[in-house]
């Protein structure tokens, strides 16, 4: 089996699509197909059913991708080490991280990586946690610097970096802004606006009103805080959010309870070759750690 081939397979496997794995691979639908058939005819199997537009992988589909992902990630792996043995930082480095931390963490970081390490080609993809991890895990992403999950995966290393206080807001002419100082439960009388409920964060809002004996009110949710800052501004409910985007626009609710923190940091796969690249990236990514997290 070709690595290409391989490629394609699972290109449109993820995608559901011959079409949009030829974008992913800026290649033409037609040589997506001829991979495709190349592999299918190596293994002597049918690989996709394809009815329509709907593409579905055959039970030998569903047999060979999870070897075709491992069988990638051992030579790209293999191509990091020999890669490394010169020395040089350079190549291809495959970095996801969240909207948030992206936007309000990492610039002046990557501003930095980038201009002390020129010959890197950096890779950056804006994804939710949860996906950022599935792709750590999978093989496709060789750092992710996201939300920690409470328990993550044994196979991956999650280095804290940074914590967000969670702060509980409202907009300014919302009922509960006249309030100096508010019970828990309180809170349940109102509806909120949070994060999505398969969200990390949303976890730990849940798991703190589970502890209290309470369910949190109707609830609007989007994985976007910027945009569940514009919900909670415009009076659609309360919220929690990152204390670095409350000033301004929202007003901060004093809310008797101890607070409440999610880590942020960086994942790799204790498995994998991190190229030289990556190496670098971790080292500043530890420069960047918050002094009470050392």
């Amino acid at each position: 089996m070709d690595t290409q081939s391989l490629q394609a397979f699972l290109a449109v496997a993820d995608s559901g699509s011959f079409s949009r794995a030829a974008e992913q691979l800026h290649l033409t639908q037609p040589a997506v197909s001829k991979r495709i058939a190349v592999l299918e005819n190596q293994v002597d199997a049918r690989l996709f059913d394809r009815i329509g537009r709907r593409v579905t992988l055959t039970e030998a589909g569903r047999v060979l991708l999870p070897r075709a992902r491992e069988i990638l990630v051992m030579v790209n792996d293999s191509r990091r080490a020999l890669g490394n043995l010169a020395g040089a930082v350079g190549g291809s480095l495959t970095l996801a991280t969240s909207h948030h931390i992206g936007l309000h963490r990492l610039p002046p970081l990557l501003k930095s990586y980038t201009r002390a390490h020129p010959d890197v080609r950096l890779d950056l993809h804006f994804l939710d946690s949860e996906e950022a991890y599935q792709g750590v895990l999978d093989g496709s992403l060789e750092i992710a610097v996201v939300t920690l999950a409470p328990h993550p995966d044994a196979q991956l290393e999650a280095v804290p970096l940074w914590t967000d206080r969670l702060c509980f807001v409202c907009a300014h002419d919302h009922p509960l802004a006249r309030r100096r100082h508010l019970a828990l439960e309180e809170l349940c009388d109102f509806d909120c606006v949070l994060p999505g409920p398969l969200t990390f964060t949303r976890g730990l809002i849940e798991a703190r009103f589970e502890a209290a004996g309470l369910r949190l009110p109707p609830t609007l949710s989007t994985n976007y805080l910027e945009t569940l800052k514009m919900m909670t501004a415009i009076g659609l409910g309360w919220s929690l959010l990152p204390e670095r985007l409350v000033a301004g626009e929202l007003h901060e609710l004093v809310v008797d309870h101890s607070p409440i923190h999610r880590p942020l940091g960086y994942l790799v796969h204790r498995n994998r070759t991190l190229s030289n690249a990556a190496q670098a990236m971790l080292a500043a990514l530890e420069a960047a750690r918050e002094r009470r997290i050392r």
